[in-house]
């Protein structure tokens, strides 16, 4: 098995955007500045559990933990590729206070995508593309209605995937990030709906008051139409 300390790059990469948050709100600036530096120690699995790119392109997570890191780093790659667009190519009226949540939410987006790919080195799919053309960015409801989506459906499947989990560490690490993520969707939903009760809406919370859990087979068939690049989980664990 492969062990990885605290990463230098990742660490380098966090510094950076404290040292750029500025003013931004305080709910969202430090929400996931502790994950990269947090985790002292994340394990990869063994050769066998080694990704696949088959000859028509499409890219299998992998078995075991590493496939489940996989299928973390492939979803952190599509939110980290949204809130990049959605800031180089902001919505007409974007105000200050918009765009300081969505750049903190991108940043941390771009932590999470960096620290998976450094931290998995040679067990890492390659990046993916994605396709964003049914979102219309020039439309602030859309956008914000797309990043809704993507948060709570990255926080379903690290719900979901976590049982999967064989290595305690491992865990930590998704439990550490599913909670950033869990106040991401309560930004964006504050922002849907200012002052309401939208963030923990019975569409993502169920009578018992817990959030939705998914499987990585749900999951993926429901980001694949955001990503041109055909992801298969074929090979990932189920229980």
């Amino acid at each position: 098995m492969e062990k990885l300390q605290n990463n230098s790059s990742v660490v380098e990469r966090t510094s950076e955007i404290i040292q750029s948050s500025g003013s931004r709100r305080n709910f969202i600036r430090t929400a996931g500045l502790t994950t990269a530096v947090g985790v002292a120690v994340f394990t990869v699995g063994c050769k066998k559990d080694d990704p696949v790119v088959s000859n028509d392109g499409t890219v299998n997570l992998g078995s075991n933990d590493t496939g489940i890191l996989n299928y973390a780093y492939a979803l952190e790659q599509l939110e980290a590729a949204f809130y990049t667009q959605v800031l180089n190519t902001p919505y007409p009226g974007m105000s200050a206070a918009e765009k300081s949540v969505l750049t903190d939410i991108r940043d941390h987006e771009i932590i999470h995508r960096d620290f998976f790919k450094t931290a998995l080195g040679a067990n890492a799919i390659p990046g993916l593309e994605v396709n964003f053309s049914t979102i219309d960015f020039t439309s602030r409801d859309k956008v914000l209605g797309a990043a809704k989506l993507f948060e709570d459906t990255g926080i379903a499947a690290y719900n979901g995937a976590g049982k999967l989990l064989k290595d305690v560490n491992n865990l930590l690490l998704a439990g550490k990030i599913v909670s950033v993520e869990g106040r991401h969707a309560a930004a964006i939903a504050d922002l849907m709906k200012p002052n309401t009760a939208f963030f923990a809406g019975d569409d993502i919370i169920d009578s018992n008051g817990l959030d939705a859990a998914k499987m990585p087979s749900e999951i993926l068939a429901a980001v694949q139409p955001f990503v041109k690049t055909k992801i298969s989980g074929s090979n990932l664990p189920t229980s």
